[in-house]
């Protein structure tokens, strides 16, 4: 079950049991992993979401961004020396107006995303919206704030985690993340939209085959569709 928006105002402190910090843990050792491959590679890459925050759970994903427009067969050569299997590749864009991302999944609960096009400023705050982190961060154990599905900020203590709701608290969490308030009310609007009316889907999701790159297929997706092609013009 989806994880609603909440609504409530005030503080509440969650204390993790030795489970949590054993499962958090456990992330963050595969994603630091191969954050080291491409690091290796040269490709600066970060963590995003609960791993980022510390309030994993049994369903978290392992989620790792490469923030810089960079060659597919780059990343991919340097999965590959480092002896990951890849699973999918496919290509997404959001809406007409975000940038087309390559996503390579590694298995069912990881997977490794870049640009394709450059992003716009509320586009790359997304990620730190959610809560980011860079390797090295990830190495010293550190956590960070962001805010979760349910619209909640997630602060780091000792023991667990602070939470509150950002609803009507925009300009406040805008300058806790350090990100713009447009960023913010864009994904107040969009997860309280998603609440009410369910997921709609993304605007183009299309399967990289065995013998494409990433580049072949957006390629294809300009020629075919001029929402693409209008989007590639403006980065």
């Amino acid at each position: 079950m989806a994880r609603k928006p909440q609504k409530r105002s005030e503080y509440k402190e969650v204390i993790y049991d030795e489970k949590h910090w054993i499962l958090l843990s456990r992330l963050r050792q595969k994603a630091t992993h191969l954050m080291q491959t491409l690091a290796q590679s040269h490709l600066e890459s970060t963590t995003h979401g609960s791993i980022a925050r510390g309030d994993v759970n049994m369903k978290s994903d392992i989620d790792i961004f490469l923030p810089a427009k960079t060659s597919s067969f780059v990343v991919e050569n340097a999965l590959e020396k480092a002896g990951f299997s890849i699973s999918r590749r496919f290509i997404v864009q959001a809406t007409p107006t975000y940038a087309v991302k390559a996503h390579i999944e590694i298995d069912e609960k990881t997977t490794l995303s870049f640009p394709l096009m450059s992003m716009r400023k509320v586009e790359r705050e997304f990620y730190k919206f959610g809560g980011e982190i860079g390797l090295e961060d990830l190495k010293q154990n550190r956590r960070v704030v962001g805010v979760d599905k349910r619209l909640m900020l997630i602060e780091p203590t000792l023991q667990g985690h602070n939470e509150s709701t950002i609803v009507g608290q925009e300009d406040n969490v805008a300058n806790v993340l350090n990100i713009s308030v447009e960023t913010v009310s864009d994904r107040v609007r969009a997860l309280i939209r998603r609440d009410k009316i369910g997921r709609t889907g993304v605007f183009i999701k299309a399967v990289v085959g065995e013998n494409q790159s990433f580049e072949m297929v957006l390629r294809r997706l300009v020629d075919q569709n001029p929402a693409v092609h209008r989007r590639l013009l403006r980065s």
